[in-house]
């Protein structure tokens, strides 16, 4: 019985394999950030500049919903001031979350935003949000953060209820 030979070009492709499939790993992260930002996909909500005008329809409600998370190990109590507001699609809404830092440490953390249904997150966009940069909590202290936001009028006329849920996440300084 003759033994194959273990050649220098079959060890390269040994070794490149994993190392490829690594970099296709670590590159996927960002594309599938800026692929859920364009499509809506995954509950991904956009983002506008300025307040523009939208054509409004005062006939049309949609109930929108604010719900709040955080992951484990981070310190701080957070919740929206509103459970819940009747919007006209077209029309820019202020609200606002309340954080609580209940250390003696200062923590930072990161909001990350969820829409549902699915469907509603690409017309779901925000002007300002606190979810646009981390926040820095100190010691013990209360902070109330804005969120202005407009539901696009070319949303789906059957959908009727969009729930806003963030999870919030503690970062290392």
């Amino acid at each position: 019985m003759e033994q194959k030979k273990i050649t220098k070009k079959f060890w390269i492709k040994l070794v490149s394999a994993p190392i490829l499939m690594f970099a296709f790993a670590y590159a996927m992260v960002p594309i599938y950030t800026v692929f859920c930002e364009i499509t809506g996909f995954n509950g991904t909500t956009g983002r506008v500049e300025t307040e523009q005008q939208y054509e409004v329809d005062e006939q049309r409600k949609i109930e929108v919903s604010f719900f709040a998370m955080t992951m484990g190990g981070f310190p701080v109590q957070f919740g929206p001031k509103v459970n819940s507001m009747t919007i006209v699609p077209g029309k820019f809404y202020t609200t606002s979350y309340i954080a609580k830092n209940n250390t003696d440490e200062t923590v930072i953390g990161q909001a990350i935003p969820s829409v549902a249904p699915t469907d509603a997150a690409l017309y779901f966009k925000k002007l300002e949000c606190f979810c646009f940069n981390r926040q820095i909590f100190k010691p013990h202290e209360e902070v109330e953060m804005t969120l202005r936001f407009v539901v696009e009028p070319e949303l789906d006329k059957r959908i009727k209820d969009i729930s806003l849920s963030y999870n919030f996440f503690k970062l290392e300084k």
